[in-house]
């Protein structure tokens, strides 16, 4: 009859705990595409301190030896590319706006304060300077993501997956 008594409970406990973890979850699935979202942004508008603003202090962009590691090298490394923009801009040749889309993308959760984030991307630029629109670049990432201190941030963004 103990037994029987422990079996129940741990059933009840886990139809009780069940939906809490699934409003978690999607809670966790929101954070992240708006941490994405705004990655995005913070891109598309060379904004260094919202770019490194969403990763982890040692986070890093790339996974091989040449990565980008640190909020400070990851701040610089956006600072570089609004710089050059507006230089070759002063020269009179400005780059158009770019765009960074993701698409098929599926969150593959780790455990709690862990996640992976797989997608396809693609880089486009928009018509401008006398160039038409076009894509830049396209491929597969996959990102590694941390839930520090009850927030979602960048551990890794490996746009290059080797699997």
């Amino acid at each position: 009859m103990k037994k029987l008594t422990q079996v129940l409970a741990a059933g009840a406990c886990i139809m009780l705990l069940s939906p809490l973890a699934s409003a978690q979850r999607a809670e966790d699935r929101e954070a992240i595409e708006e941490l994405m979202w705004r990655y995005a942004r913070a891109l598309d508008t060379f904004d260094p301190d919202a770019y490194a603003a969403l990763y982890t202090e040692d986070g890093q962009f790339g996974a091989s030896e040449n990565a980008t590691q640190g909020r400070d090298a990851l701040w610089e490394m956006i600072e570089n590319l609004r710089a050059g923009r507006e230089a070759r801009a002063a020269d009179g040749d400005p780059a158009p706006p770019m765009y960074h889309m993701t698409t098929d993308v599926w969150i593959e959760f780790v455990d709690d304060t862990h996640a992976r984030r797989h997608s396809y991307w693609l880089t486009m630029n928009a018509a401008g300077g006398g160039n038409p629109p076009g894509i830049v670049a396209v491929g597969r990432g996959v990102d590694h993501l941390v839930k520090v201190n009850g927030q979602w941030l960048i551990q890794m963004r490996d746009v290059a997956p080797q699997d």
